[in-house]
């Protein structure tokens, strides 16, 4: 299983920022802990070319990412001040995608993308902690690669991929795919090709049921090549931002129906770990980890 990692690319944060960049090295260090995975299974990728990012972005929107002329509204609607280890780092995570994907497809099993799962970036600009819509751009980027014809983005962060939703609608051959809190960010929902929205409080049984039915459904409709699968750790119950109440157990049976489902219609999958700012950031690293580790041992 080829791992993409992003955590050595710094992204400067004031302090007291609420975005927990240390989970990433720390996912790392914690597969490799594992005894699962040799140093030779992390892969760095490469960082995802104008090209690349203009088939899901905006060029003007990529220029003034680049450039370091994004207007300060939208410096903060992103979350992040601009620099360049912003740049680099949202090259980076859009490129890991890539080469998940890639990977995925080669090998007809799973690869994964130990950051990503940035689903707030619209075509036109960021949110929400996301600059460059990696899921998007990957999708794009294997179609036009001739690599995949028909894309599912299975979207299990508790926040939905409005910024997905929004570049891939009309677009008969992505499927978006989003179950997430209802009275979560983002507050003004976009139209997913299916939504799933759960109350406050949704915990494993019910979570599990409205996974299986949306499951069921995405890939009757999209009759995918390829997974793009945003495996988000803050449906936790502990999760500052997250509203729902999903066990670690919960969390473990929702990646294993994922994969069980990907493996039986035997389509590939790519990974990408989306949110998770637990209270406790040792549980969101946990949590990451056990959806990569449990990937793993289903393709093994």
């Amino acid at each position: 299983m080829q791992l993409f990692y992003t955590d050595v690319f710094v992204l400067p944060l004031p302090a007291g920022h609420r975005f927990p960049m240390e989970k990433y090295s720390r996912l790392r260090e914690s597969l490799l802990a594992s005894g699962d995975f040799a140093v030779g299974d992390f892969h760095l990728p490469h960082a995802a070319s104008d090209d690349e990012l203009a088939r899901a972005h905006d060029p003007e929107y990529i220029r003034q990412v680049c450039c370091g002329q994004l207007p300060e509204k939208a410096q903060k609607a992103i979350g992040f001040p601009w620099s360049a280890g912003m740049v680099e780092r949202s090259r980076r995570s859009a490129g890991a995608t890539i080469c998940a994907c890639r990977a995925a497809l080669a090998d007809g099993t799973v690869a994964a993308n130990l950051a990503g799962g940035t689903h707030h970036a619209f075509r036109d600009r960021g949110e929400g902690f996301c600059v460059f819509n990696d899921a998007a751009v990957a999708a794009r980027a294997m179609q036009a690669e001739g690599r995949a014809g028909r894309i599912l983005v299975v979207d299990c962060d508790v926040h939905q991929g409005n910024g997905t939703a929004s570049i891939l609608a009309d677009d008969d051959s992505n499927f978006t795919f989003s179950i997430h809190g209802a009275r979560n960010f983002p507050f003004a929902k976009e139209c997913s090709d299916l939504d799933i929205e759960l109350p406050d409080g949704c915990s494993d049984e019910a979570y599990l049921t409205h996974l299986d039915d949306g499951l069921a459904t995405a890939f009757d409709l999209a009759q995918p090549d390829l997974v793009i699968y945003l495996a988000g750790a803050d449906p936790y119950h502990d999760d500052r931002l997250g509203r729902l109440a999903l066990s670690f157990a919960g969390l473990a049976e929702r990646d294993r129906r994922v994969f069980a489902r990907c493996k039986a219609d035997a389509v590939p999958v790519a990974i990408a770990m989306a949110g998770g700012y637990a209270r406790q950031i040792d549980d969101t690293v946990a949590i990451h980890a056990a959806t990569i580790r449990l990937a793993r041992q289903i393709w093994r």
